[in-house]
């Protein structure tokens, strides 16, 4: 070890604290903590994001990370951790420490705020403060960007590296016109599911066992990880022997299900990063494309697949013995399959989830590109969903007040939960060449290709891109056409088509 970097640690050492400190704050704001703490919390946070932007910007950490950079004998690790430094100095050091400070609260009292005006399904009341992050994100962008860069491409680099508007423009065009069609085929076929006993007198007790088993099932563990509640679900972590994710509850029993399987595949991911990684700059995950793929291939790839219910769909008609004794494994398969056009991202099928997300990708391309005044949300949101969906929002709560994202500031992020679907899709073409997927779903050996996600994905953190760790899995570049084939495939087969 270099004595530049040995000086530099505990500078890491000190910014750690203060993120970790501020996660946990937020963590318990968003699960726990009574509505009256707000005020108070959201200054304590504002003192850490305070604390956290001096150290990162401390003069002696810009000259350490300077000989740093110049010197030979670091290793792979931290030569990845100075790496993410120096660009974490280059991303605050052009912001103006009261402004960012100031931001770090807003954003801690916003969530507030958006949770109890979609309860109440009131956007007048939360479109104050979302005007004032559209144009804190807006600002802190153009600090930032390179000569005849747009704001959004900035925002978009923070969440995925390499995928601009214009590449992203080409991934959702290729999208729309194929599954678009295909979308329409399905819905002429005339081919009836009944999901119907999904809905239901399903106690929330229930579901909260439920969840549990089906957590620890997949590999989320519960000695070093927590489920809690929130508004929306929500995956964080402290370090990999602290790891929390959360869920919701309403009457449709597939809700809370899929988005506990999906939130274990976020948390399986940081469970994953090796102890010599965690509680450094590079100790998660490498992307939240890539995060997303994780997500989403533990609740869609493996927990919608009719094989991984072989072996555990008894436990689930044993928890509901009521609403499922009758009810066939096939029938359920493919009534959490089933294509329907809907309100809500979250709830979305498989098929139509990334027109969800389309419809986020060109809202936010309007509010940082092309001014799109807050208070034009609701109807343009809602004039998209027809568009793109044929459905239409009675109200805001099923319309633009659904996510959290924008709350927390996190324009950009949206186009992540897409890209992951089709970078999960992508590996899941592959793993299938090398193994016997479905097989080992039917016998409950999930381990098995948990291990093979973490031994090529989640042990390398940030050490890798997303395009990286693509490449030295498949040998390919990241390929959406593998997402198409491979929606097209399951429900051609799901519906005889």
């Amino acid at each position: 070890m270099s004595n530049a970097y040995e000086e530099l640690k505990p500078f890491l050492e000190r910014a750690q604290a203060f993120q970790t400190a501020k996660i946990l704050f937020e963590w318990d704001n968003e699960t726990l903590a009574p509505r009256m703490a707000e005020p108070n919390t959201t200054k304590v946070v504002g003192t850490l994001s305070g604390e956290y932007f001096s150290v990162v910007t401390d003069r002696r950490v810009k000259e350490l990370v300077k000989r740093c950079q110049k010197e030979e004998g670091l290793t792979e690790v931290e030569r990845a951790v100075v790496r993410e430094l120096a660009e974490e100095i280059e991303k605050l050091e052009c912001i103006p420490p009261k402004e960012y400070r100031e931001f770090a609260e807003l954003t801690a009292r916003s969530t507030g705020i958006w949770a109890r005006a979609r309860k109440d399904n009131d956007f007048d009341s939360f479109a104050p403060i979302l005007k004032e992050i559209v144009e804190y994100t807006k600002k802190f962008a153009s600090y930032r960007a390179g000569e005849g860069q747009k704001l959004y491409d900035v925002m978009l680099d923070d969440f995925e590296k390499g995928f601009d508007t214009e590449t992203l423009d080409r991934f959702f065009g290729t999208l729309k016109e194929q599954l678009v069609p295909f979308l329409k085929k399905l819905t002429d076929s005339g081919v009836e599911i009944d999901n119907r006993f999904l809905t239901g007198d399903y106690k929330k007790e229930d579901q909260e066992a439920a969840g549990r088993f089906f957590a620890e099932y997949v590999g989320f563990d519960f000695d070093r990880g927590v489920m809690a509640v929130s508004a929306h679900p929500f995956t964080t972590n402290l370090h990999n022997k602290d790891v929390r994710i959360t869920t919701s509850y309403n009457d449709h029993v597939d809700d809370s299900l899929f988005s506990v399987i999906h939130e274990s595949g976020h948390g399986i991911y940081e469970l994953g990063i090796p102890d010599e990684l965690t509680q450094t700059l590079v100790g998660q995950g490498t992307s939240m494309g890539m995060h997303e793929s994780q997500s989403r291939f533990f609740e869609n790839i493996i927990g919608r697949n009719e094989a991984f219910w072989v072996p555990v769909y008894g436990k689930l008609q044993e928890r509901f013995p009521k609403q499922l004794g009758h009810i066939a494994v096939e029938q359920f398969v493919k009534a959490i399959n089933k294509v329907e056009p809907s309100l809500i991202r979250t709830q979305a099928d498989e098929l139509t989830y990334s027109l969800h997300v389309l419809i986020r990708y060109e809202i936010e391309k309007m509010l940082i590109g092309e001014d799109l005044p807050v208070e034009k949300l609701p109807k343009i949101w809602a004039d998209k969903y027809e568009e793109y969906l044929g459905v239409r929002p009675e109200n805001v709560s099923d319309g633009v007040l659904q996510d959290i994202h924008w709350s927390q500031g996190s324009f950009g992020y949206f186009p992540s939960y897409a890209l992951g679907s089709a970078f999960g899709a992508q590996l899941y073409m592959y793993m299938r060449k090398k193994m016997d997927f479905e097989g080992l779903l039917r016998k409950g050996d999930i381990r098995t290709i948990r291990e093979f996600l973490r031994e090529n994905i989640h042990q390398y953190g940030k050490l890798k891109t997303s395009r990286q760790i693509l490449k030295d899995i498949t040998g390919e570049d990241f390929n959406p056409q593998y997402y198409i084939d491979y929606l097209v495939e399951k429900y051609g087969k799901l519906y005889g088509i």
